[in-house]
């Protein structure tokens, strides 16, 4: 007589381990819709506050003062440059610097940037030593508005989920342009 071979255990064994599984992905993506709101939530209150702005000045000040905290990054920098006429801001104040310096900052950037580094970009000044994770938003104003580059810094190194990520970052990005449009043109 023949002998009857007993399936149910790796059956279960199998289920147990495909049902484990999807449980994990389940996790992770609860886990990536929970930061992904975070981050559509500070973006949309970041905009909100470059929109109180009452002025350029003000405008910056937000940016490189409030942007951090509402963001959660540690440094803010803004470049702008108009010819040959360039600034730099962030938390420690505004200072002049060569239009040439910011072009060449942006050469090569294509919308947004997102990396890890071991020094910070140069446009963060004294912080980008701390620096260890970087987004550099390309800012690209048609004239006569300025051009330029928003970089937002961390200590901490961290790996980015770059489309979503960058999607939200450009958007920020766009705003920035169409804010300081809204004073610098008559």
């Amino acid at each position: 007589m023949g002998k009857v071979i007993d399936f149910e255990d790796r059956a279960m064994a199998s289920l147990r381990r495909r049902v484990a599984e999807v449980e994990e992905a389940n996790q992770d993506l609860i886990a990536f819709a929970r930061g992904h709101s975070g981050a559509v939530s500070a973006i949309h209150e970041a905009v909100i506050a470059a929109v109180d702005a009452e002025g350029l000045d003000h405008l910056i000040h937000i940016i490189t003062h409030h942007w951090p905290d509402v963001l959660g990054v540690d440094a803010v920098a803004l470049a702008l440059f108009v010819g040959d006429k360039g600034i730099r801001a962030d938390m420690s104040g505004l200072q002049f610097v060569e239009s040439r310096m910011i072009e060449r900052a942006i050469a090569g950037i294509e919308g947004v940037v997102l990396r890890g580094v071991e020094r910070g970009h140069p446009l963060f000044g004294p912080a980008s030593e701390l620096i260890r994770t970087e987004a550099l938003i390309r800012l690209d104003g048609e004239a006569p508005l300025p051009s330029g580059l928003l970089a937002l810094g961390q200590r901490r190194a961290q790996g980015f989920e770059t489309r979503h990520g960058s999607e939200l970052l450009l958007f920020l990005g766009r705003v920035t342009t169409r804010m300081m449009g809204r004073w610098l043109l008559p």
